[in-house]
């Protein structure tokens, strides 16, 4: 299958496209194992597009047990070129409260223990990607230009520090990520990204601020009810610019 215009990859309130027709589901196994779920292939306005929740459809694998390389491979088996990577993350400095959508342009990886490579295995190629820019910019340029296309509202740049997780951070470590220049916490962006550029995607990431992380707003405790409610809010216009960027 080599006529698919985009995979999305959904992340924490994001577990499916419903505007998807015509699915097909793929259950898909790679030689790094199996993807966190079947991939749903249907028709956006006449396009291909891919969709996997990267949680599993129940939201049931934390961040640090998320086989990103299976994720990446499958799509890339099914003809998958470019990704789209939905991520619900924490904002940190003034521009990023939560309702917003954010293509950031760099990242910070704070994670540990994770399968980061493809060159993990015996035998495989040593590969030394450029990673200067984390986010394929030409497809960032696109994501933004779709954006624009439809009017829904995407704050350009800002920097993702990616967290192990599942826990949240303590005030302490994000006061760290804001002297580091981070913008952004989320706990999938990495190893994700790396991988999608050993494996030659297009990859950029939208991401949706669901809460203010810790020390950075008025210090309530953070439920996940606010943070599904605010991801369902930020997410209202992403239909559109997924379309829009299909057929871009």
């Amino acid at each position: 299958m080599d006529d698919i215009e985009l995979a999305v990859i959904g992340g924490t309130g994001v577990y499916a496209l419903a505007t998807l027709d015509d699915i097909q589901t793929h259950d898909v196994q790679t030689r790094y194992g199996a993807p966190s779920g079947p991939v749903r292939v249907g028709r956006l306005q006449g396009r291909r597009v891919a969709f996997l929740a990267r949680h599993g459809e129940g939201h049931s694998i934390p961040p640090h047990k998320i086989n990103y390389r299976a994720n990446l491979a499958a799509l890339a088996e099914l003809g998958a070129g470019r990704v789209l990577a939905l991520n619900t993350v924490g904002g940190i400095t003034g521009p990023f409260g939560p309702r917003v959508l954010a293509c950031p342009d760099q990242l910070i990886d704070y994670t540990w223990g994770r399968i980061s490579t493809l060159c993990e295995d015996a035998g495989s190629d040593v590969l030394h990607v450029d990673f200067g820019q984390p986010y394929t910019p030409s497809f960032r340029a696109r994501v933004l230009a779709a954006a624009r296309a439809r009017g829904v509202a995407v704050h350009d740049g800002g920097c993702y520090g990616a967290t192990q997780g599942p826990r949240l951070e303590t005030a302490a470590e994000i006061a760290r990520m804001r002297r580091d220049g981070c913008d952004l916490v989320g706990m999938t962006g990495m190893p994700e990204a790396g991988l999608a550029r050993e494996l030659g995607l297009d990859y950029a990431c939208l991401a949706i601020v669901a809460n203010w992380a810790a020390g950075c707003g008025d210090d309530a405790e953070i439920t996940m009810d606010e943070v599904l409610g605010n991801v369902a809010a930020a997410s209202a216009g992403l239909p559109d610019l997924v379309a829009a960027l299909a057929l871009g």
